[in-house]
C-alpha cells in the first residue's frame, strides 16, 4: 500500500499544508518567518527520528501548524496614532536608522544621543520631522537621564510613553578575556547593562501609564559563546536575563518586554582602526611580565585583523533588525525574542540544545582563531 494511499494522510497532509501556508505567509518579519520554518522542520525531524507513522507524523505537523498560527493570530500592527517612542544610542548605528524609520511611519521619537552637537544628532534634525526631538543622553550619567526623563514628560503630558528602545552599546577590542583590561569590563557593563537598566528604571512609569513596550537590543553573543569577545557578550546576556525576568514582573501592568538578538550586521559599533589603535595601547599597557612571556605583543597586534574580518562578514542591511523593532514597538501580540539576521536563530538554538562537547568542537572550528600566543608557538 502506498503511504499516501490513506485518505486520513491526505487529509493531514493537507491541513498542515493550508495552516503552514498560512502561518509562513502571515510571518510579518523574516526573523519570525524563519524561526516559523526552524521549528516545523524541528517538529518534522523529530517525528522522523521517532519512527512515527506517515499518519501520527501529520497528525502531529498539522496540529503544531495549528497551535502556531492561532498564537499569531494577534499579529496585527497597531495604530501608530502618535505614539511616543524613546531610542537611545541614536547617534550612529541601529539606533540612528530606527529614529528616521520611526519618524517617517509617523511615531513622536525621541532620540538620545551621545552627543547633541555631533553629526548624527543633526542629520536626524535636518532629515526628520518636528515631531522626532534630539536630547542630550549619556546613558552612564544619571543627571542626563533624569533631565531627558523631564523633557519627555514635558511634551507628552498625560499620554505616557508608547515604548522605550535600549539600543545603546560599545565594543570592545576583540581578545582573550585574560587580556580584556578591567576598565575594558566596566565600561560594557556601565553602558550595556546598567545604563539599560538605570534608563528602563526611569522611564517604566510612563510606561505602565500607556501599558506600553520595552525594547531591549541584547545580542547575539548573549546566547552563542564567541572567543574574543567576553566583556560584550557577557553584559548582552546579563540584558537577555534582566529582559526576561523583567517581561514576567511588568505582565500584571500590561507592559510587554521584547529582547532584540541581532546577529552579525556593520554599524558603528565596531569602531574605527584609531578606536582599536587606542585599545590595543591601552591593553598593552596593563601586560605584566607572564603575561608578556605567555602570549607576547605581537598576538595583540595582530588581533586587530578581525576587525576587517567582523567587516566583511557582517551585513550591511540592517532592515531585518529594523523591522523587528517595529513589530516588537507595534504588533498587539509581540514576540519576546527576535533574532533578525543570516543564521542567527539557527546558531542560537543550537548553541542552546546541542551537547557541550559538540558546541565546543564547532564553535573553535568555525571561529578559532589562527594566531597562536608566543609561549604555545615556543613549545611546539
Amino acid at each position: 500500500m502506498s503511504l499516501f494511499s490513506s485518505e486520513s494522510a491526505w487529509l493531514c497532509l493537507a491541513a498542515a499544508a493550508v495552516l503552514g501556508g498560512m502561518l509562513l505567509c502571515k510571518s510579518w518579519s523574516p526573523g519570525q518567518l524563519r524561526s516559523h520554518v526552524v521549528c516545523l522542520a524541528g517538529l518534522w525531524g523529530g517525528a522522523c527520528l521517532l519512527s512515527l507513522s506517515l499518519l501520527c507524523s501529520l497528525f502531529l505537523l498539522s496540529v503544531f501548524c495549528f497551535l502556531l498560527y492561532m498564537s499569531s493570530s494577534d499579529q496585527d500592527l497597531l495604530p501608530v496614532d502618535q505614539k511616543a517612542v524613546l531610542v537611545t544610542g541614536a547617534d550612529s548605528g541601529f539606533g540612528h536608522a530606527l529614529a528616521k524609520h520611526l519618524d517617517k511611519l509617523g511615531f513622536t521619537v525621541f532620540a538620545g544621543v551621545l552627543d547633541k552637537e555631533g553629526p548624527g544628532a543633526e542629520e536626524l534634525r535636518k532629515t526628520c520631522s518636528e515631531r522626532l526631538s534630539v536630547l542630550q543622553m549619556d546613558i552612564t550619567k544619571p543627571e542626563q537621564i533624569q533631565d531627558a526623563h523631564s523633557k519627555v514628560s514635558e511634551k507628552i503630558q498625560d499620554k505616557g510613553l508608547w515604548a522605550v528602545v535600549n539600543n545603546a552599546g560599545i565594543l570592545h577590542y576583540p581578545i582573550d578575556g585574560e587580556l580584556i583590561p578591567m576598565s575594558f569590563y566596566r565600561k560594557c557593563m556601565a553602558v550595556n547593562f546598567f545604563g539599560t537598566v538605570e534608563v528602563t528604571k526611569v522611564f517604566l512609569p510612563l510606561l505602565r501609564k500607556s501599558k506600553g513596550r520595552l525594547v531591549n537590543i541584547s545580542s547575539m553573543g548573549a546566547q552563542v559563546p564567541f572567543q574574543m569577545m567576553a566583556a560584550y557578550s557577557s553584559t548582552k546576556a546579563a540584558v537577555t536575563m534582566f529582559s526576561t525576568i523583567s517581561r514576567l514582573e511588568l505582565a500584571k501592568w500590561g507592559v510587554k518586554v521584547a529582547t532584540i538578538h541581532p546577529g552579525g550586521f556593520r554599524t558603528n559599533i565596531i569602531g574605527s582602526w584609531d578606536d582599536w589603535d587606542k585599545m590595543e595601547k591601552e591593553i598593552l599597557n596593563h601586560f605584566s611580565k607572564e603575561t608578556q612571556e605567555s602570549y607576547g605583543q605581537d598576538y595583540v597586534r595582530t588581533q586587530k585583523s578581525f576587525l576587517q574580518i567582523m567587516r566583511e562578514r557582517s551585513s550591511p542591511d540592517i532592515t531585518p533588525v529594523l523591522w523587528d523593532i517595529q513589530h516588537a514597538i507595534s504588533a498587539r501580540n509581540p514576540s519576546s525574542c527576535y533574532s533578525p539576521g543570516r543564521m542567527t536563530y539557527l546558531w542560537m538554538c543550537f548553541a542552546a540544545y546541542s551537547p557541550t562537547s559538540l558546541l565546543d568542537y564547532i564553535m573553535k572550528k568555525c571561529f578559532h582563531s589562527k594566531i597562536i600566543p608566543k609561549a604555545l608557538r615556543t613549545a611546539s
